[in-house]
């Protein structure tokens, strides 16, 4: 949070000194009009049209983000499922089926969750291991009605899991589009420089509204940058469900 709010400020103080070297290299003459009635509405359309691109980016950020968290207490909810559920299973199969979803879920958060945070996709071994798990959780040739109806719902929760699993892995690769940063880039520094077209006769005033305006621009887009990774940066999606299940 320190290193953004010094951007932010750092971005403010340079398009003060900005506006203060224009009042005093290029000031209004005489002849000068305060306000032009084109400059006013062109700058208004740049506003407009990147308070757009700003909306976009940021919801489309912020819908990977909180899917990501959906995805992953499904995960985390299916796999604890499983494991409650092996109680009802003849014994030797529900220490495999245990020991399976413990292995699994210690995998997720030991390995896969740094490789995510590195911005890599999850590997193939946590696939390999439901797979296992799967095939232990066939119904044995002697189970009872109830052995019976407890293999089906752990399948059914392994579905839910393999689910939910294949939608973090989306999460983990879904970047913003470069178009859209290119958008928010240059549309930020056109958004700005429209500011000095207006003749603001005042340099106090005219250097607190390009200060606040640079500020709120840079703080937005450093806050779609760190959403724009689910897994990693200050707002990643942590392995807390997993660890609070087991």
């Amino acid at each position: 949070m320190t290193e953004i709010l010094a951007v932010v400020l750092g971005v403010a103080l340079l398009a003060a000194a900005v506006v203060l070297l224009k009042h005093r290299f290029w000031p209004m003459g005489p002849d000068d009009e305060p306000r032009e009635d084109v400059a006013e509405y062109i700058s208004m359309m740049v506003g407009v049209l990147y308070a757009l691109v700003l909306g976009l980016a940021l919801v489309s950020v912020w819908d990977t983000h909180s899917g990501a968290e959906d995805h992953v207490a499904a995960e985390a909810g299916a796999a604890h499922q499983v494991h409650l559920l092996a109680a009802g299973l003849p014994a030797a199969q529900a220490d495999g089926m245990r020991t399976g979803i413990e292995r699994y879920v210690r995998h997720v958060t030991a390995t896969e969750w740094t490789e995510m945070a590195d911005e890599a996709g999850p590997d193939r071994a946590g696939w390999r291991m439901l797979d296992g798990i799967r095939a232990t959780a066939q119904s044995p040739a002697d189970a009872d009605p109830a052995q019976q109806a407890t293999v089906q719902e752990t399948l059914a929760q392994l579905s839910v899991l393999d689910e939910a699993r294949r939608g973090r892995e989306a999460d983990a690769g879904e970047r913003l589009s470069p178009v859209i940063w290119f958008g928010l880039i240059v549309g930020g520094f056109l958004t700005v420089a429209f500011m000095f077209m207006f003749g603001v006769t005042r340099s106090f005033t005219h250097v607190v509204m390009v200060m606040g305006l640079s500020a709120l621009i840079t703080f937005t887009v450093l806050l779609i940058y760190q959403l724009n990774t689910p897994f990693s940066g200050m707002f990643a999606v942590g392995p807390d469900p997993f660890t609070r299940y087991f």
